[in-house]
């Protein structure tokens, strides 16, 4: 019954949407999907339209403070997972457990966070690689006015090459705020 309300939701939603949906096929297996670029709480908005669209079941990782009171089962029936940013080492560990455990869902990372522009978070790689999971490139291109789902990859370990294909899959969508995007390049890279 779920599901068919989200799907029904999300068609009326991309009938009335200025936006167009553009996708490739849900990937058929437990993985990671990125969000990028995330340039706006919209791509929030966007995220869950394409998963429920989709049939995809979606998890996704937020702030503590967005659970709290009388928001909290409402981000946890969205799928939202939180994360006590004093302690963020602990969410790779509990995403790779859930997995382990036979969990069947889809965690929407946006590595960009916040969207502070300096650089992208390595939490989605380190899951997937520690995991064994493949990545989905979720996109949204304000300049097409086209969102979904590009290419699902699985990852060498070869942090340079993996990224440049990301990169290059990314290098002309520019977010719902184009001056805000940032370029898809994790830290550890120019150690």
């Amino acid at each position: 019954m779920l599901t068919s309300l989200r799907r029904g939701i999300a068609r009326l939603y991309w009938r009335i949407s200025q936006w167009r949906l553009k996708t490739e096929p849900a990937p058929d297996r437990t993985g990671i999907l990125i969000g990028a670029p995330h340039t706006s709480n919209w791509d929030f908005v966007l995220m869950l339209a394409i998963a429920w669209r989709l049939g995809i079941d979606v998890r996704w990782l937020g702030k503590h403070t967005l659970f709290t009171g009388w928001r909290g089962p409402i981000m946890r029936a969205l799928g939202g997972i939180p994360v006590d940013r004093r302690d963020p080492s602990r969410v790779v560990d509990d995403i790779v457990d859930r997995v382990a455990a036979g969990e069947t869902f889809h965690l929407v990372v946006t590595p960009e966070g916040t969207r502070s522009g300096n650089g992208w978070k390595s939490g989605f790689y380190r899951i997937a690689r520690e995991a064994d999971l493949p990545i989905t490139l979720g996109y949204v291109d304000r300049t097409t006015m086209t969102t979904g789902l590009g290419p699902t990859m699985e990852l060498t370990g070869e942090v340079t090459m993996d990224m440049d294909r990301i990169r290059a899959f990314y290098a002309d969508k520019a977010g719902v705020r184009p001056e805000l995007r940032t370029e898809p390049r994790l830290r550890s890279e120019d150690n």
